[in-house]
């Protein structure tokens, strides 16, 4: 099977850009190809083994199973993370965030020399290891309820060559009496905050392949991860410390008054890079 003829094939299920770019990300992900080897024919020189791996990889891509999924991996601040079914794909907005705490740590480093720093709901641990491997001098930690999700977690930060602290823990029953008292400088975290309702207007292959439990929250409830991880924050940040979270936007207001009712202030909306409020910060 050729460049050409994948891309065809996807088409059926993608706009035709898009399946391009899938095709492409085959290629050179798994066979080493560029985009100027496949002008010149190398797609047609692959192995009888690899024409038949190729041909799995476009039955499951037919079947809309992520990129990322069927080749195991996805890039991140400029790493590349492994990534399986346990594990949300790693997503530009996320990066924002990071590059929003970054800058601002950078900034503040003559104050916070080795800041302490806790993700919640670290899924393939790409925002702790990107702060790790940024910020050499920290100490991170990072929790979440999934077994599985945090072996994918502990095996990027061996592949990273990064220290972070893999804790399993759910942040919705999580005893704040027995927590340390102002251990950290910093809480992080790109909760569950799709509304189940919101589902007729997602896409099939998220739908289908990524895991729901880092997905949806209750129409009802759809602050409980902010709500719970700012209380811990009440409890384990330094005063002063900061809350940085990613959220949905139609819930930007209702979070901010959230945030004021439990004492944070200079709280601070961001933006995404549609413009859309993706992101807040809060002071203890």
């Amino acid at each position: 099977m050729t460049y050409h003829e994948l891309w065809h094939r996807l088409a059926h299920v993608y706009e035709e850009g898009e399946a391009k770019a899938i095709a492409r990300m085959v290629y050179e992900v798994r066979y080493g190809l560029s985009l100027s080897d496949l002008y010149i024919g190398k797609d047609t020189q692959l192995s009888a083994d690899n024409q038949a791996e190729l041909e799995e990889i476009a039955g499951r891509l037919q079947r809309q199973e992520p990129v990322q999924y069927v080749l195991g991996q996805e890039d991140f601040c400029g790493r590349t993370f492994l990534v399986n079914e346990y594990v949300l794909i790693p997503r530009p907005e996320t990066a924002a965030l990071c590059q929003w705490i970054l800058s601002s740590l950078t900034a503040n480093r003559s104050t916070l020399t080795a800041p302490a720093l806790l993700d919640i709901g670290t899924g393939s641990g790409c925002i702790a290891i990107t702060l790790a491997a940024e910020l050499p001098e920290a100490q991170v930690t990072a929790w979440d309820i999934s077994a599985e999700a945090l072996a994918v977690a502990c095996e990027n930060a061996k592949r990273t060559h990064v220290h972070v602290s893999f804790e399993q823990v759910d942040v919705l029953t999580v005893n704040r009496s027995t927590q340390i008292a102002n251990r950290y400088d910093l809480i992080v975290s790109n909760p569950p905050y799709i509304l189940n309702k919101e589902r007729a207007k997602m896409e099939q292959n998220v739908l289908d392949y990524e895991p729901h439990t880092a997905l949806f929250v209750p129409d009802e409830a759809p602050l409980q991860f902010y709500r719970a991880i700012a209380q811990y924050g009440q409890t384990a940040l330094q005063k002063g410390g900061w809350l940085y979270f990613e959220i949905n936007p139609l819930y930007a207001n209702e979070l901010t008054d959230l945030l004021c009712i439990i004492s944070y202030h200079d709280i601070e909306l961001n933006t995404d890079q549609f413009g859309k409020q993706r992101f807040i910060r809060a002071q203890r």
